[in-house]
């Protein structure tokens, strides 16, 4: 991700739209909507929306198969300001971690399963 402005610990801080086809998702949501992209390769783009101050994004598209989209759909992703504590709370609630916490372009993140089986992300910016 670029500059993120964001970073409210323990709020939902970025979605990411899992799409069939990169291209035609970005000129949708131009045409319908007129929010811009920032590429970050053949299998990602950061959505900076009316609402983003240029550097930050709100979200991101996402390539997938089309049974990734059927599973689950958007991806949620909250913020925290100390990943490994989040990860010790969600699994200590019931979740459970079944990604990461791995680094990525902009910090590090896991991905868990809430108790009804919901995926959903928390990232951080180290």
């Amino acid at each position: 991700m670029s500059e993120h402005a964001h970073g409210v610990h323990h709020t939902i801080d970025y979605l990411e739209l899992p799409v069939t086809d990169l291209a035609a998702a970005q000129e949708f949501y131009a045409a319908a909507f007129g929010w811009e992209f920032v590429p970050y390769g053949p299998a990602y783009a950061g959505i900076r929306t009316a609402a983003e101050q240029a550097p930050a994004e709100a979200g991101g598209l996402r390539l997938a198969e089309a049974s990734d989209i059927s599973r689950g759909g958007p991806f949620v992703l909250l913020y925290s300001d100390d990943l490994d504590a989040t990860r010790d709370a969600v699994t200590a609630a019931g979740g459970r971690v079944v990604d990461g916490p791995y680094e990525f372009p902009g910090g590090r993140r896991f991905h868990f399963l809430d108790p009804s089986g919901n995926e959903l992300g928390v990232w951080a910016t180290a």
